[in-house]
């Protein structure tokens, strides 16, 4: 993902076919309410409470916000595998929503769970196996791509499901087999793995299985009503082509080579932002490209270029800007300077200090969270006094627990509001269980590890 350029026109003669680029975004899609789904890791969520993956429940301190110590609640929750890889992984993110914490390193906070799935990792042994050995003859079959089904992972066949392999078809889909450039098997090799799929599906479901919350101290943390999270692929209009005099030719520079790089496939990898004074230029294109699709609350890209919300310190950290070209100044050697482009180069993001690995960009949390889960409160808390006055509870004591609940939710009486403009979420690019202490030097088996979060705030 890169960012798309400033002079698009939204004129009906200017607009062609949208293109799909690489990015997942995460909508809203109504109230879990369903225990099962509660406590199911594979069910992506905005609020509720986490539902682990490790056997060995994580400290509720995991959740602490940096600043105050008080409990965060979870934002979001995300199921996302890594393509090729035997375990199960989902991304869990907590913020708190305490003014005095606002604008504070600590106060969003990152961590994913990883478990080994022994059923998965059978199928995925065999599956690499025949890959490697079809290789040479799949090569020729390049121009022969076929759709390869979802595999069993997926406990909720979304009908927005992404087309493109991404590390994790997220959000309650796992990817496809392979994932890789290379074309995939022969038809024959694809219904054999489809077969395979569906007998296997039962036991693979069973080892998605959750850490139950009954007993926890996790049941009793504060946290925002659960809603479920849904997968769409964005699309944005493609640039308008320039309108010029009669008779005039120029050579398009958004041929169709050129279109499919800009594509879902390529995306927009070699476009920077103009290294500009103007100050909000990186605001006014963060606006455009969500204005696309404003209910967006997640962008998912592994690997891919996160989207800035503004021209600020850390801004100039991920698109740092280039060295400006030494200006003539004898008048025979005057030429025209061309306007230098900053490109992402994620350098100053800290190596994971398990393996050393480097850190790439996985997701963002977009300003519409914040909107969504103040709205998710409300809600509830309309239902809850609306059910309170039927059951006829006025007394002093239920008051007294009801004021009592709402000071344990929020820590403190303490004006509470979310003030970040997007949240961006850096993870080792590895599993990174290998050498985990708690495996006792044996096969690591799960994990459970903090990762990197740069904010850039609402000023």
């Amino acid at each position: 993902m890169a960012p798309v350029e400033d002079d698009w026109s939204d004129s009906e003669d200017e607009l062609g076919s949208e293109v799909e680029t690489a990015v997942l975004l995460g909508i809203p899609d109504g109230p879990i309410d369903t225990q099962s789904d509660l406590a199911d890791a594979a069910v992506s969520r905005i609020g509720g409470t986490p539902a682990f993956l490790p056997a060995r429940e994580p400290s509720l301190s995991s959740s602490q916000c940096a600043n105050c110590a008080e409990t965060m609640e979870l934002l979001v929750q995300l199921w996302c595998p890594f393509e090729d890889s035997p375990m199960d992984r989902a991304l869990y993110v907590w913020g708190c929503a305490r003014s005095s914490c606002q604008k504070k390193d600590g106060s969003i906070r990152a961590w994913r769970g990883i478990r080994r799935n022994e059923a998965y990792a059978k199928k995925l042994e065999k599956k690499l196996a025949k890959k490697k050995q079809k290789e040479p003859i799949s090569q020729s079959a390049t121009s022969q791509q076929k759709t390869a089904k979802v595999n069993p992972f997926s406990l909720q066949n979304s009908a927005a499901a992404s087309p493109f392999g991404l590390g994790t078809q997220i959000f309650g889909q796992s990817p496809p087999l392979p994932r890789d450039p290379s074309p995939p098997p022969p038809e024959e090799s694809v219904e054999e793995s489809d077969a395979e799929s569906d007998s296997s599906e039962e036991s693979l479901i069973t080892a998605l299985a959750s850490t139950g919350l009954s007993s926890s101290p996790w049941i009793s943390a504060p946290s925002y009503p659960p809603l479920y999270l849904s997968t769409t692929s964005e699309y944005v209009p493609p640039p308008p082509k320039a309108k010029l005099p009669p008779g005039v030719q120029i050579q398009d520079p958004l041929d169709d080579d050129e279109m499919k790089k800009s594509s879902k496939d390529g995306g927009w990898s070699l476009e920077g932002y103009e290294n500009s004074l103007e100050i909000d230029s990186v605001f006014d294109r963060f606006t455009k490209r969500v204005g696309y699709e404003g209910e967006q609350c997640i962008r998912y890209e592994l690997k891919g270029v996160p989207l800035p919300f503004s021209s600020d310190k850390l801004f100039d950290k991920l698109f740092p800007a280039p060295p400006a070209p030494p200006l003539p100044v004898t008048k025979p050697d005057f030429k025209v300077v061309p306007v230098q482009k900053r490109t992402y180069t994620p350098a100053s993001v800290p190596r994971c200090p398990i393996c050393n690995s480097p850190r790439v960009f996985e997701c963002q949390l977009m300003p519409n969270l914040i909107n969504v889960l103040r709205s998710a409160s409300k809600d509830a808390g309309k239902e809850t006094g609306g059910r309170r006055k039927k059951a006829g509870l006025e007394s002093d004591e239920e008051r007294r627990k009801a004021v009592e609940a709402a000071l344990r939710a929020s820590g403190s009486p303490e004006k509470r509001a979310m003030e970040w403009g997007t949240c961006m979420v850096f993870s080792c690019e590895n599993d990174c269980c290998i050498g985990d202490a708690e495996s006792g030097g044996g096969k690591c088996t799960e994990s459970w590890r903090e990762e990197v979060v740069l904010v850039q705030w609402d000023d």
